[in-house]
This record gives C-alpha cells, sequence and structure tokens, in this order.
C-alpha cells in the first residue's frame, strides 16, 4: 500500500472512531459529578451529601394522560446525581388497555422490566419488520437505540413497567405528536398520509403542543 491512501485509510479510521464516540454519551473522567447550581461546573466533593444520589420522585405513578399512560422520567434534568454516568430511568404506569405511543428515544437503548401486568411491546427496525409480543411480570425486552418502539396493557388489571437507558438524557419523540404536533406543511401530510386536509386539521388540533403530557 502506497503512503497516500495508507494515510487516507488512518483518517478515516480516525474521523470514524471520533463519530462512534460522539454517539453516546462519553466516558466521565471522575468519581462523579453534583453540578452547581447555575454554574456549569461539579461542585467539590466535600460539599456533596448521599442525598445527591438519591432521588425519590418516582415512588408513586404520575399523571394519566388521556392514552391511559402515566409516566415518569428519571433523567438528568429532574436528578442532577446522573451527571456524566450515562444512565436514566422511567416509571410508566398503564390502566387497563393504555397505551404509550409509538416513540423513540435518538439518544439511547432502553431495557424495560414488567413489575407488573401484561404488556404487548415491541419495535420496529429499519426495514419495517417488527418485533413484538406479550411479556409478562418478571420479564424484560430491549428495544435499540433510535428505534420505533410501542407498548399497550394487554391484560385485566393495570401494568407498570421500570425501563433503564444508556444515556443520562435519552431524548423522547412521540411519533403522532411530533407528525401532527408540528408545523409541518399540511399539503405533505395529506399527500405521506392520504387524509383530507380536513382530517389534518383533526389531528392538528388532538396533538398541539399544549395538550402534551
Amino acid at each position: 500500500m502506497s503512503l497516500k491512501p495508507a494515510l487516507l485509510l488512518a483518517i478515516f479510521l480516525h474521523n470514524y472512531a471520533i463519530i462512534a464516540t460522539l454517539a453516546s454519551d462519553p466516558d466521565p473522567v471522575q468519581d462523579f459529578c453534583i453540578p452547581q447550581k447555575g454554574i456549569a461546573t461539579c461542585r467539590n466533593s466535600s460539599a456533596v451529601t448521599v442525598e445527591d444520589f438519591v432521588f425519590s420522585g418516582i415512588k408513586l405513578p404520575g399523571k394519566f394522560s388521556e392514552t391511559g399512560l402515566a409516566a415518569k422520567s428519571v433523567n438528568v434534568n429532574v436528578f442532577p446525581g446522573l451527571t456524566t454516568l450515562g444512565m436514566s430511568f422511567v416509571r410508566a404506569d398503564f390502566e387497563v388497555g393504555g397505551i404509550n405511543v409509538p416513540h423513540f428515544h435518538p439518544r439511547a437503548t432502553e431495557i424495560a422490566f414488567v413489575l407488573q401486568g401484561r404488556v404487548y411491546s415491541g419495535f420496529v427496525d429499519t426495514e419495517n419488520r417488527i418485533y413484538a409480543k406479550v411479556i409478562e411480570k418478571g420479564e424484560v425486552m430491549v428495544f435499540p437505540r433510535g428505534l420505533l418502539h410501542f407498548q399497550m396493557n394487554v391484560g385485566d388489571t393495570p401494568a407498570t413497567i421500570l425501563g433503564s437507558f444508556d444515556s443520562q438524557n435519552p431524548g423522547l419523540l412521540r411519533i403522532p405528536n411530533a407528525v401532527f404536533g408540528t408545523g409541518i406543511e399540511e399539503k405533505l401530510l395529506e399527500k405521506a398520509f392520504g387524509l383530507s386536509a380536513k382530517e389534518i386539521a383533526n389531528l392538528r388540533r388532538k396533538f398541539a403542543p399544549h395538550e402534551l403530557s
């Protein structure tokens, strides 16, 4: 191999390594980081207490939406103790028949553990193949990073799922809200979904931003 192709290959591999690294949360360079309020720096460890590593906000279910879902996220925005640790959590409670609409997390893989109930869970890959089944108490299912996934309580009692993410802030895009609750051009939506202007208008009212939960 001549010097020029070898150099180009080395540059390519270097850039690929950088891109791969940026695709997930960076590794921490210290034991932990509890941010100072209003300042983007970490507190001195001598000013940190055990309370900085405890979060009690998911003892009870949250407020249920029209879809029968109450989700409480435990990410770096509400629990600063997660800062730089590359992980987060969610509690999701479902009423009978409740659903978690198709959505995805752009920055994280999720693993969901069924604490109680029977939940139809699944995801769709980039070739539009669906992987779905009913998972029950004590079972787990993984949803790969960035892939569309969904859940529905198919039991006759309430259900609860605990989810773990490999990012301190995984992000969340609900498909109905992202499509119909934003300012995408109406004509595009009509052609994409084969819907009339009236139907699009009804969906836009339903998923308007002020109605998100």
